[in-house]
């Protein structure tokens, strides 16, 4: 059975996912604050983390952040009440795997929950080679640490931006980014350039990966929103 975390300071909405999540055959637990949250996630190892991004004592982004940077690659969905773009973006950049606002069905945090457990599955999480973080999809593995990429065995060279863009996509796997976002995340919020910067580092990274493949076997373009990761 899922362990599934809720960090939620409203007892309303963390009594409604906990008994949601039972009904769906999780096993749900649950922090009513920042610090209780963190100390849980240490102890009880959850499986997946619902995070409230406005809580009492550590922020949402604060918690994200702090597991991200030592390594925990749980998946995290971020719940707030939040709706603007950039409130989105900021979470992604933290290490959150998705989204959803307040007021939200409980049918849709669900399939969110369940995608995302099967996106992170399927990428089979990161697996350690001799203490390396290493991210596989099909015959492609990324070793994070050595910046290497590997497919069918044969190592494949890449720029530091297509590197991390490329990182990128794959942590998310399945989410969809405009070409804003990934600009956003990748150059960073202030870079003066343009969106088809994107469009050509996409290009030169597929050609890359190609070898004989579907252009679009490791990312796909979703008509008019942007790319993602299959």
């Amino acid at each position: 059975m899922k362990k599934i975390l809720i960090i939620e300071d409203e007892p309303n909405i963390r009594e409604l996912i906990l008994y949601n999540l039972k009904t769906n055959g999780y096993d749900g637990i649950a922090a009513e604050d920042g610090i209780m949250g963190i100390t849980m996630v240490h102890r009880e190892k959850p499986d997946l983390i619902l995070l409230d991004l406005m809580l009492p004592g550590k922020s949402g982004y604060d918690i994200c952040k702090e597991l991200r940077e030592e390594g925990n690659n749980v998946p995290i969905i971020m719940i707030t009440a939040k709706t603007e773009e950039t409130d989105k973006v900021t979470g992604l950049e933290s290490g959150a795997d998705d989204y959803i606002s307040k007021p939200f069905g409980i049918r849709e945090m669900m399939a969110r929950i369940k995608a995302v457990l099967r996106r992170y599955e399927a990428v089979q999480g990161v697996s350690l080679n001799d203490g390396d973080t290493v991210i596989s999809v099909d015959d492609l593995k990324m070793n994070v640490e050595r910046h290497e990429v590997m497919v069918a065995g044969k190592q494949v060279d890449f720029t530091l931006k297509e590197f991390e863009l490329l990182k990128y996509l794959l942590e998310h796997r399945g989410h969809v980014f405009s070409r804003d976002q990934l600009l956003n995340n990748i150059w960073g919020i202030d870079y003066a350039g343009e969106t088809r910067t994107v469009d050509v580092h996409i290009r030169h990274i597929r050609q890359k990966l190609s070898d004989g493949k579907n252009e679009e076997h490791y990312i796909e373009t979703i008509r008019g929103k942007g790319y993602k990761a299959r």
